[in-house]
């Protein structure tokens, strides 16, 4: 399989897919202040649908991932994309808060997380050079649905209602994301290994599921998503507010967020090249120490100038890290778990982000101030960077010098 073109159809599908999934739920905010004026539902009552949503992706990651190692990824990415264009049109007939923050925030929610760990862990196994740009791609492609379904729902918003505008978007969900997932197929070395699963090309090809679900290793990457999450987290959802205390306009302050975004799909791409050239390790460990510094540096940012030099550095880094756990994950555990151990870490970081919009307003409240939540943020990042460096590959002999799928 050395020689396979597939794998780049792989790439541009989990780009797509993820960019759409992710755009169809992070289009709330967007959709925030129409729903509470037409409903009179409150801010934080809708608002908190999207915790919900970071709970449920939490809850939900290690059994979808599960079952695309079982079953493959199409029937998993498929059944996503359905439940995900079905519960955006639900939402959009709510007529009590509790029943919207059930259908967006637990249904959608879960149907997003049927696209991240199957995708990355589908990723990984059809490449073994440029795994880290591969991977990096894919994630790339999430990263820009702000900047896609976000303005697109704005823009529908301004000259229709909430509900029609959400039902549009529902449908675009669908149209595109529906078809895309017919392109995903099982990574070559997996369906090969079929009649023999043994024989899958990992690593680690002996360790069973409960080993490595018991593992330090496994443990250790746990601990490190939800602490580099939880980095990130506060920073991300508190920084305009944090701008806007210190005098800055609303509309100014949110172009702050704007500049994270561009800078991190940057980030995503250097940060996968070198994970490719130094290893995956080496790297997301300096990342991780340089992205608790990065959100200290909040600290010292007053002005509109500075906070776009610190949301710049600080959304190449943040933003970079992320695709290096699948890849470190694929370097160790077993192809045929891929989907179960890379749900597992993400399980995580969606409990690391959902910390974040809670911490920050409990810190404010407290402290009148913003300050001490980017300290903690900088504990948090400390406390990652010491957890990944304690991370050991199995020493077991290399199973992959052989291409699973180049």
């Amino acid at each position: 399989m050395p020689s396979s073109n597939y794998r780049w159809v792989i790439v541009a599908a989990g780009g797509v897919l993820g960019c759409v999934a992710i755009g169809g739920m992070f289009s709330l905010p967007v959709f925030l202040q129409p729903i509470a004026k037409d409903t009179g539902w409150s801010v934080t009552g809708i608002s908190s649908a999207m915790t919900i949503g970071f709970l449920a992706m939490a809850f939900t990651s290690m059994v979808w991932g599960t079952l695309s190692d079982r079953f493959g990824p199409l029937p998993v990415v498929l059944t996503g994309s359905v439940v995900l264009t079905l519960s955006l049109f639900a939402a959009s007939y709510a007529t009590s808060l509790i029943v919207f923050q059930f259908v967006f925030g637990l249904l959608v929610g879960a149907a997003c997380a049927a696209i991240f760990a199957p995708m990355m862990a589908t990723v990984t196994g059809w490449f073994d050079t440029n795994r880290g740009l591969a991977v990096s791609l894919v994630s790339a492609g999430m990263g820009m649905a702000p900047m896609t379904m976000s303005p697109l729902a704005a823009w529908l918003v301004s000259g229709h209602d909430w509900r029609t505008s959400m039902q549009v978007i529902a449908l675009v969900v669908g149209a595109i994301m529906i078809p895309a997932s017919f392109l995903v197929r099982r990574p070559p070395a997996l369906a090969q290994a079929a009649a023999a699963p043994a024989g899958d090309g990992a690593t680690v090809p002996e360790m069973s599921m409960g080993e490595a679900l018991r593992s330090p290793q496994f443990l250790i990457l746990l601990a490190t998503n939800f602490f580099c999450c939880a980095t990130h987290s506060g920073p991300i959802i508190h920084t305009v507010s944090y701008a806007v205390s210190c005098g800055i306009p609303l509309v100014a302050a949110v172009t702050i967020y704007s500049i994270e975004g561009f800078a991190g799909l940057g980030g995503r791409i250097a940060f996968g090249l070198m994970g490719d050239r130094f290893g995956a390790k080496r790297v997301l460990v300096s990342g991780l120490l340089l992205q608790a510094f990065g959100a200290l540096a909040y600290v010292f940012a007053h002005q509109l100038t500075t906070f776009y030099a610190v949301g710049a550095i600080f959304g190449f880094i943040y933003a970079g890290t992320m695709p290096l756990y699948a890849v470190l994950i694929r370097e160790n555990f077993p192809l045929k778990m891929m989907g179960t151990v890379i749900g597992g870490t993400a399980m995580a970081g969606s409990l690391g982000m959902a910390t974040g919009p809670l911490a920050g307003g409990l810190i404010y409240d407290a402290f009148s101030s913003y300050a001490w939540l980017y300290i903690a943020s900088w504990a948090m990042g400390i406390g990652a960077f010491l957890m990944a460096m304690t991370f050991r590959p199995f020493v077991k002999p290399q199973g992959e010098v052989a291409p699973v799928a180049a």
